[in-house]
């Protein structure tokens, strides 16, 4: 054991005899390839702590609703003012992986997962070629800019593309959208880690932080994870949500071409015109081939 793990291990140790003290239930220790974990629990519901240990350092992350009293109320007495949410102080780091998702607002289309690994050269070509949060191109541009990125990143990204049929049979099962995200993240993830080193990934919080984390299997957990709205900002996640936007205009543009329809993005009364073309022309089963029926619009069509 070096220096830096046995620092991890100690201030864990330490971390987890305060909170025992405090009568705050905490599981056992567990040790993983690059930190140190501990469960901690009160009632239903669970934080995580884990202590990281590598080049870089000692780092520590609590995990889990930070809405919650009990995130709070631990948050405060193992670290009083200090938040470990890497907020603007957060540096990017020189490699790892960035996820992105699109299509969870729109009615019509698929949920598409991206993600990008860059080293600290690709960043710098990636940043140089406009990459930039997908919200702020247009499709054109989304196109020019995607190709660019493949060039750059060569084999290092995935995309996962879940059809509206194949989540729609995922919600009626799960009954929740993030859980769905939670898995295309933690899928996209693994994939990646399956041809590369990285020890750090950024991806776009879209909800509880464990829905990820729950979702990854052994490569993934390895990893130190880090979840912020508006994730956008740092350049591989930058490079996701176009690849994953891409996806989705792909999608749209042969959808149109076939249906002789113009689909609309995002939920509106354009779309719900749409819908009602759908249905006048190829039935109300053809919705579940091309939208996400748990949304309103289909109950306001039937």
């Amino acid at each position: 054991m070096n220096s830096i793990e046995n620092a991890a291990l100690k201030l864990i140790e330490e971390y987890k005899k305060r909170l025992i003290e405090k009568s705050v239930s905490v599981s056992e220790l567990e040790k993983k390839k690059y930190n140190y974990e501990a469960n901690i629990y009160k009632g239903k519901e669970k934080l995580i702590l884990l202590v990281y240990f590598g080049k870089s350092g000692v780092k520590t992350v609590l995990q889990g609703n930070k809405e919650t009293v009990l995130y709070r109320e631990i948050n405060d007495f193992l670290f009083g003012e200090r938040l470990f949410e890497f907020r603007e102080e957060f540096t990017e780091p020189k490699s790892y992986i960035g996820t992105d998702e699109s299509g969870k607002g729109d009615y019509f289309g698929p949920l598409v997962i991206a993600g990008v690994f860059a080293d600290e050269k690709n960043i710098k070509l990636l940043k140089a070629k406009g990459v930039k949060d997908s919200k702020e191109l247009s499709d054109r541009s989304i196109k020019l800019i995607a190709e660019e990125i493949k060039k750059i990143v060569q084999d290092n990204f995935e995309i996962i593309l879940i059809t509206p049929k194949k989540y729609n049979e995922l919600h009626s099962k799960v009954k929740n959208v993030n859980k769905i995200l939670g898995w295309g993240h933690a899928k996209v993830l693994e994939n990646l880690l399956l041809r590369n080193e990285a020890k750090e990934a950024i991806s776009d919080k879209f909800g509880d932080e464990s829905l990820i984390r729950n979702s990854l299997q052994e490569k993934g957990r390895s990893i130190l994870l880090h979840q912020f709205t508006k994730a956008e900002k740092y350049t591989a996640v930058a490079a996701a949500s176009i690849l994953a936007r891409e996806k989705m205009v792909e999608w749209f543009d042969i959808q149109n071409r076939m249906l002789k329809i113009e689909l609309p993005k995002g939920a509106s009364n354009a779309v719900n015109e749409a819908a009602k073309q759908i249905i006048k022309i190829y039935g109300t089963s053809k919705l579940g081939e091309i939208a996400k029926l748990h949304f309103r619009t289909t109950a306001k069509l039937m």
